[in-house]
């Protein structure tokens, strides 16, 4: 256990070095050996954890899905929205979230398979959507994948400008001038207007996530609480 543990951690630990490397340099300019300086481990712990810089790449892309997912609501558009805007919130928080978008975008990044951020964001979106529509929350005319397809894009571009034009501290707002304006032309109206998108629903639904994944304290043996309730 004590072995599995130090190595969680080194694998962690190289993960946020990678991430930090690939974020400042770009996948083509960043090397093994500045990840390894920036690790402060040895060329053995790396390869034993990822044998070369894609399958480093790779596991930063793949990190930002081990987050806990946003829960089930009643309206699925308030679902979708959800999850569009804790992305964003992490992407301006969380520097593995911010180096796997910055790898996802990267048109230089050559031998990198990028097509997974956007194929995974692009089923999210249709499965919500698909909900969505089942429960009439959507205009006739929409095709649940089509519409996926073009959020995905469009949220892809809102993080790529809003990286160049802010390094990402702009991105809340140009989500929600984002979903302002692609939702009134998918969403029914009456479901539209209970839908929260404002800029600071992102950090809502984070801390949201904070409070429901802490755990319970135990009762003390002697709390009175315990002998109230018969425990």
């Amino acid at each position: 256990m004590v072995k599995q543990d130090r190595a969680i951690r080194t694998r962690q630990t190289i993960l946020t070095a990678a991430a930090k490397v690939f974020e400042e340099r770009g996948y083509q300019a960043a090397t093994i050996s500045e990840i390894l300086t920036t690790a402060g481990v040895t060329k053995g712990a790396l390869y034993f954890h990822f044998p070369s810089k894609e399958d480093l790449a790779d596991g930063v892309i793949h990190e930002q899905d081990q987050d806990l997912p946003v829960p089930s609501r009643a309206c699925k558009v308030q679902q979708l929205v959800d999850t569009v805007v804790l992305h964003a919130y992490r992407l301006r928080t969380d520097p593995l979230v911010r180096a796997g978008v910055r790898l996802a975008l990267d048109q230089q990044a050559q031998g990198l398979d990028r097509s997974g951020p956007f194929l995974r964001w692009s089923d999210v979106g249709t499965t919500l959507l698909r909900q969505a529509q089942a429960q009439g929350e959507l205009m006739p005319h929409i095709e649940p994948g089509e519409t996926a397809d073009v959020l995905v894009g469009a949220f892809a571009g809102v993080q790529a400008m809003s990286q160049a034009v802010s390094n990402y501290q702009d991105l809340p707002r140009r989500v929600s001038a984002l979903l302002r304006h692609i939702l009134p032309s998918v969403v029914v109206p009456s479901v539209l207007a209970a839908v929260d998108i404002t800029e600071s629903r992102g950090a809502h639904v984070h801390g949201e996530l904070r409070e429901a994944s802490r755990p319970t304290p135990e009762p003390c043996p002697g709390d009175p609480s315990r002998l109230l309730t018969g425990q």
